[in-house]
């Protein structure tokens, strides 16, 4: 099965629009990394400063893949407006690895509702 990785982003508030800004810069990046399966970038509405990043791989080794080459270019490039790429918008991150072990999509239109039986 697949597994997901969540880069949970700690963001001041004067430095939301710089981190939204750079990963709109990426776009496209990641997706045409071999083995990647889905990216959202997730604000935070209530209750913290952090920003979440899910991405999700095939796999460990496409995932690995992905942060050895095409990420750490993006990252080294650093982009931005008058070096404003040298300084990270976060001021902390972690890293948090998990399986996927069940998963369900919607429905497609006109599907019946299973039958409980």
């Amino acid at each position: 099965m697949s597994i997901v990785k969540i880069n949970a982003l700690t963001v001041p508030p004067d430095q939301r629009e710089t981190l939204e800004r750079r990963f709109a810069s990426r776009a496209g990046v990641v997706e045409a990394s071999d083995g990647f399966e889905w990216f959202e970038l997730l604000r935070p509405l209530e209750g913290t400063d952090r920003y979440l990043v899910y991405t999700r791989w095939r796999d460990e080794a496409s995932y690995r893949a992905w942060l050895e080459g095409p990420m750490r270019a993006a990252h080294r490039g650093g982009g931005g407006e008058g070096g404003e790429g040298r300084r990270p918008a976060a001021s902390d991150s972690a890293l948090w690895t998990f399986e996927v072990v069940q998963q369900a999509g919607p429905r497609p239109k006109g599907a019946k509702e299973p039958e409980e039986g």
